[in-house]
């Protein structure tokens, strides 16, 4: 069974709590809004494939809902609005949204809190069937999701649903825009987005060029239990690290099981995890000032050298753990001082 939102990013505890739901509101009454002119009906019908299948989009969707992360972001991003999409209840801020979806929001004359925003639904117990269905969409978006097939099938009732391609919560950036580009007609613009937002990235990174070659673990450190969790090539937040010139080191290759997005691994065999630089996102500072003085979690080779990025901000490790075209380029500015100040230590 795929893991909830909750259960990718970390334990429950990390969570904010999650506010009311949004199901009796009746959304904004006006079809989504794009930047650039909007796709051609003769493009449609568009049949895009995922895990479950196949879905045909009938013709040009003018209502648009978004289930997890990253979906509502690429279709800002495209210039579209969606009717419906879920609340960032994690690393979110009090409106329910983040600063880089803020900013796209603002530009498309949707602010939260105006007549055109999109209206806003809780999935912190899941997918909110409910609130998707009164946001009465002619597409849903989940590219990038932990959908089950129950889920799919339910969601399918209310309308066309593109699901992830092969593995729950496991869909690169890149994929999530080519296939939200195409469901949107926007396929064009797609693989410009994508090729602009790696040019970003690659520019950013140049600018620290120890990071060329140092290989990484990303993983999550837990000093108050004392556990390690390593995540893998199938997870986003070190295909980031690999965008930046970094190479995964080996012992996260060899111990990656099929499409595993991570593993755990026992604390008594921290010294075994070599790497360069070790990235660990955090609940909170405090628990980042203890990683270093931990008895066996100071032991990792990374830890021992001080070549250790400890990430307690929820907003960041929202952007890169759910990357998207919008959050990674806001991410760049705050990650990348701590990780090149990381890499210096990494000899």
């Amino acid at each position: 069974m795929p893991l909830t939102r909750r259960q990718l990013l970390g334990s429950a505890a990390a969570v904010t709590a999650a506010l009311p739901l949004a199901a009796c509101s009746t959304g904004p009454t006006t079809t989504s809004q794009p930047a650039a002119s909007a796709p051609a009906s003769a493009a449609y019908p568009v049949t895009v494939k995922h895990a479950f299948g196949e879905t045909t989009i009938p013709a040009a969707p003018t209502r648009v809902a978004t289930v997890s992360w990253v979906n509502a972001d690429v279709a800002l991003a495209l210039g579209v609005v969606p009717v419906g999409m879920p609340k960032d209840e994690y690393g979110g801020n009090a409106a329910g949204s983040t600063p880089w979806k803020d900013t796209a929001l603002a530009a498309l004359g949707a602010a939260i809190g105006t007549e055109k925003a999109p209206a806003q639904y809780s999935e912190a117990d899941g997918v909110n069937f409910n609130a998707i269905a009164t946001a009465t969409p002619d597409v849903i978006l989940a590219a990038y999701s932990g959908l089950t097939k129950e889920d799919y099938d339910k969601l399918s009732k209310i309308a066309p649903v593109v699901a992830y391609p092969e593995v729950a919560f496991g869909t690169s950036w890149q994929d999530s825009t080519t296939l939200i580009g195409q469901a949107l007609g926007r396929g064009a613009q797609a693989a410009d987005l994508i090729a602009t937002t790696e040019k970003t990235i690659t520019d950013k990174a140049a600018a620290y060029p120890q990071l060329k070659g140092l290989s990484f673990i990303y993983g999550n450190l837990d000093p108050a239990k004392g556990g390690i969790s390593i995540y893998t090539a199938n997870d986003n937040r070190p295909r980031f690290l690999t965008s930046l010139g970094m190479t995964q080191a080996p012992v996260v290759a060899k111990n990656t099981k099929n499409a595993a997005f991570y593993f755990d691994w026992s604390a008594e065999r921290a010294d075994e995890l070599a790497s360069d630089v070790f990235a660990t996102w955090v609940p909170d500072s405090a628990s980042a000032d203890k990683i270093s003085t931990d008895p066996l979690l100071g032991q990792i080779p990374a830890v021992k050298r001080g070549a250790l990025v400890a990430d307690s901000d929820n907003t960041l490790t929202l952007a890169i753990s759910a990357s998207s075209p919008l959050s990674l380029p806001w991410a760049l500015d705050t990650f990348l001082p701590q990780l090149g100040a990381a890499a210096d230590k990494a000899s």
